[in-house]
This record gives structure tokens, sequence and C-alpha cells, in this order.
């Protein structure tokens, strides 16, 4: 097998030696094109299945290219056929798709769920005809629910029977809807937009009612159960109206507290109580108003008021006089039949006399106004209470320093005058709008704080102030005697130092002086006298320092005070 391969590998060498550059050109190009050939077929064949994105073609090339780039910037990739159909990997990302391209308006306006009817079969049935209808109504309501703003994808489903021949056999037509909200919206706490998703059902479906409608979340609560939910906007209601009255306290407590601050001081003006009644009841209030009548109006260039106004005007009149003289006839009907004559004028039957009646009838016209208001709420009483601390300061010696007494300093304290509590009262009442018709009512007190914890540490801070002075004081003391000692003692010991070298220095020069003459005395005998080699290297070294200090004098001082500095 070997001698096969190296025989193949030698023709194969020499073939290629006896070809031209051309021949070994054009075999390389189509090596390369059948490489690249079989990548694209292997790169074709393990491309994923694309699902379309809109099961009709879309014709419009702009309205395509438009949807081509918005998915780009998805990051989604999208496929064109020559008809017109664009396609995406998977179905998930399909339908996350349609659900934005719902929401920017770029679906084309000729995609149509009830295209499916466009499409004439000779074999299509009443059944069949029955469902497309229904599919075409759910999908329709489904994309005009998902054109909402808040609305990400909506599932629809609409069941609706078949007619019976009698009404009370008819089921009624139900519609079921699960709703899955964009990001961030509050459309499953809003009601009024889950009454607006249920009025497009029920207009929508022909016979659909309320009760037989479900909206539903992606976990399953429902949503327009508004019966159940009465209880609970009641105290939802309740809720929002304890938070206003709260908002307004709050309100209020801030304006006071600030302006009382910025008098006494934050550490003076700590609490404030205060309480707001509200009135959340709508009432309608009907008033009427009786206004006297201008005759004559006021002219502004006139110093004085001229005008004319009367209570009422009289619009008719009617005067009525009887009178009547002579003697009274009473009649008394049939025999034994009472008359009918009234009492008054019976006891006067019989009466020779004169009788004289005057009446006067008018009909005044008076100015009238009817006012109707509706209030909803209605501010009610507002009660405030308040504290005010008084003026604490600390006692102090003819020094100026602070009285401590059993390791507390001193204080005395000074209550706010009358006077002063009664202009802070003022000041509360303009804030809040005081009235005593609506039983408002304000206190402005002086009752002196708890600062026993406040003093407790300013006197431990004091003391330990004084503390850390006192034993900074003995420290330095301590150090400045250390100084003084360590001075003298130095100087002691120089002193020492000093006699013990003098004591030396004489000793060395007695013993020199005697050596000297010694050797002196030996000379002038005629005697020979060895010196050792100590002796003469000492003799020789005293003798270059003697020259030395005779040349330069300056820098022998210098060496000797080095070393007396050193020492």
């Amino acid at each position: 097998m070997n001698e096969w391969l190296k025989k193949l590998f030698s023709q194969i060498s020499a073939l290629w030696g006896k070809w031209t550059v051309v021949q070994k050109l054009i075999l390389g190009g189509v090596v390369l094109a059948a490489i690249v050939g079989v990548v694209v077929l292997f790169s074709v064949s393990s491309a994923p299945t694309m699902v379309p994105l809109i099961d009709a073609p879309i014709t419009d090339a702009d309205a395509r290219d438009r949807i081509i780039v918005r998915l780009n910037q998805e990051n989604v990739k999208t496929s064109v056929s020559a008809a017109g159909i664009i396609s995406v990997p998977d179905e998930t990302t399909a339908r996350r798709m349609r659900s934005l391209l719902i929401r920017e308006d770029l679906i084309p306006q000729n995609t149509d769920p009830w295209a499916i009817f466009d499409v004439e079969r000779w074999t299509t049935t009443d059944f069949e005809r029955n469902v497309n209808k229904r599919r075409a109504i759910i999908e329709e309501v489904r994309q005009h629910i998902k054109a909402i703003d808040d609305i990400d994808e909506a599932s629809v489903v609409v069941n609706i029977p078949e007619k019976t021949l009698f009404a009370a056999d008819q089921e009624p037509v139900t519609a079921s809807v699960i709703l899955y909200p964009k990001p961030g919206s509050d459309f499953l706490s809003n009601r009024k937009k889950i009454e607006g998703v249920q009025k497009i059902l029920k207009f929508a479906v022909s016979g659909l009612k309320d009760e037989n409608i479900t909206i539903a979340d992606s976990s399953g609560t429902v949503l327009n159960d508004f019966e159940g939910m009465k209880e609970w906007d009641r105290l939802t209601r309740i809720e929002k109206e304890q938070k206003l009255i709260a908002q307004l306290e709050s309100q209020y407590r801030a304006k006071i507290l600030s302006s009382l601050q910025q008098i006494y001081g934050m550490d003076r003006v700590r609490d404030l109580n205060i309480k707001i009644e509200m009135d959340m009841s709508e009432k309608a209030i009907q008033q009427r108003d009786y206004l006297p009548t201008t005759i004559k109006p006021d002219n502004p260039e006139t110093p004085y008021d001229d005008s004319e106004v009367v209570q009422s005007v009289t619009i008719s009149s009617e005067t009525s006089t009887t009178r009547w003289q002579g003697s009274g006839y009473n009649p008394e009907g049939p025999a034994g039949v009472e008359g009918q004559t009234a009492p008054a004028y019976k006891d006067m039957s019989n009466l020779y006399g004169l009788s004289e009646q005057s009446i006067v009838k008018k009909n005044e016209a008076i100015g009238q106004r009817d006012t109707t208001e509706t209030v909803s709420p209605e501010m009610g009483r507002r009660t405030v209470s308040v504290n005010i601390d008084g003026v604490w300061s600390k006692k102090r010696d003819d020094k100026g320093n602070f009285i401590v007494t059993n390791g507390a300093i001193e204080r005395d304290y000074k209550p706010i005058p009358s006077d002063e509590l009664k202009s802070a009262t003022k000041v509360v009442q303009d804030a809040i709008a005081f009235s005593s018709a609506r039983g408002d009512s304000v206190s402005v007190l002086n009752i002196q704080f708890d600062r026993s914890a406040q003093f407790e540490k300013e006197d431990l801070a004091y003391l330990q102030r004084q503390q850390r002075q006192q034993t900074i004081l003995y420290a330095l003391i301590a150090i400045a005697v250390i100084l003084v000692a360590f001075i003298f003692y130095r100087m002691i010991t120089r002193e020492l130092e000093r006699r013990r070298r003098l004591k030396e220095e004489e000793l060395l020069r007695k013993h020199q002086m005697e050596r000297e003459k010694t050797l002196w005395e030996a000379e002038q005998a005629g005697m020979e006298v060895s010196m050792s080699v100590e002796e003469r290297k000492r003799l020789e070294l005293q003798e270059n320092a003697v020259n030395m200090a005779k040349e330069h004098p300056e820098d022998v001082a210098l060496l000797i005070r080095t070393w007396l500095m050193e020492e």
C-alpha cells in the first residue's frame, strides 16, 4: 500500500512538473470552485426552517423595506421570498415581531383577517364558512385590542353558538381574553381601560353581554369582576381620601413649622400636631336670595350715591270700599231650619248702626336670585397644637468659667412670655385660616422639654475637655521638669568629664616633661639614648602636630572644637 501511494505521488509530481502555469491556475480555480460549492451546499442544507412573519405577501416595496429595517434593528435575521413574504427564524420571534410591528403601525393596510373569504372553492361547506367567519372575527378583535398603546399582546377566544329554534334553548355568546400589557403600564390596575376593552368586545361581537365576557391577565387573575370590586373600590376611595387629608396636614405642618422654626430655632420647636376634618360627600346646595330693585343706578361722576333703590315694585293695586247704614236684616230661611248666617253677623241682627269696610290689594315684585352649588370635598374643623420650649442658659462664675456642681453644669430656664405666646398663636391662626365659626382650635403652649440626655452629653463633653486640658498641662510640666533635669545632668557630666580630661592632660604633660628632662640630661652627659620604635613614632607625630599647629592654627582649633563637641 505504501509503495502504491509513493508511486501515485511520484506520478502526480511528474505530471505537475510537465504542466504549464496556465494549466496549474485552471486546476486551482476548479478545486477552489468545488470547495466553495460544497461549503454553500452544507450551509444551505444546515440552515433552519424559516417561519413567515405575515402570511399575506407584501407587494409594497417601501413598506417591506421599513419592516426589514425595523427587524434588523432588533437583530432578527430575515429573508424575503420572490412573492414578497418575509420570514423569520422561529414562531416565537414571529409573534414578538408582529406585536412590535402592530405597536409601531408598520403592518401594511392591505393585510386583512377577512382575506380567507377571498378564496372561492367549490367544495367549501357552510360549516367551514362559519368557522372561517369566527376565525376572522377573533383575529379582527385581537388586532383591535392590540392597537391599544398599553397592550403588547392579546389572546382572544369567541364562542358563537349555532342558532336554535326556541330562544330559551339558545346558548349565549361568550368571549375570553388574556391580555399581556407592556412593561411599566398600569393597564391591569386601571378600571377604565379594562372597561374600554370590555366595550370593544361587546360592540364587536353581536349578542355578547357583559356577564359573558372574561378578561384575565397572564397569571389567570380576572380583571373585569367589577361586582366583586365594589368593596375594594370603596376601600380604595377611603384610602385616597385619607391620603388627601394626610397630604393637606403635611402641607400645613411644614408651613407652620417652617415659620416658627425660623423665629425660635429648630431645637425649640419640635412637636406640631394638626388634625383636619373633611367632608368628602357630595352636597348640592340651593340658595334663594331676595334682592332690592334698583330704580336709578348710581352715577359714577357724582361724589355721592344718587341711586334709587326700593324694596319692591308695585305691579298692580286694587281698592274696595263697602259702607252700610241702617237696621240689619238677617234672613233665617224656612221655619225649623237653621240659617246660614255667620255667628258674628247673627249677633248683630236687628241692630241699628253704621258699618264701613275698605280693602286694598297690591301685587309687589321683589328681585330674587337662585344659586345652585355642588360642594365636594368641604374643609371642616381644624385643630393645631404646638409646643415651644423656653431658653436655657449656663451659669458662669466671676472668671467666666461654667459653674459645675456634682459633675453637672448649673443652668437657668427662662420661659416664654405670655405676650410672645399670643403672637405665636396669631401666626398659627393666620397660617391655617382660623375661623371660630367653624370650630377651629389653636393651642400654642410653653412646656419645658426633657433635655436630660442632651445636658448629660454636654456636661460629659465639657468635663472631658477640662480633664484633657489638665492632662496636657501636667504632661507639659512633666516634660519641662525632665528637660531641666536632663540639662543639669548633661552639664554636671560634662564638667566631670572636663575635669577628668584636664587631670589626664596634666598627668601626661608631667610624664612628658620628665621624659624630656631625662633625655636632655642624658644628652648632656654624653650618653647614647636608644629609643624604641613606638617612642620615635610618637615623637614624630608630636613634631608633626606642633608644626601643623604653627602653620594652620585655625584648622587645628576647629578640629579641637569638634572633638570637644563629640565628647
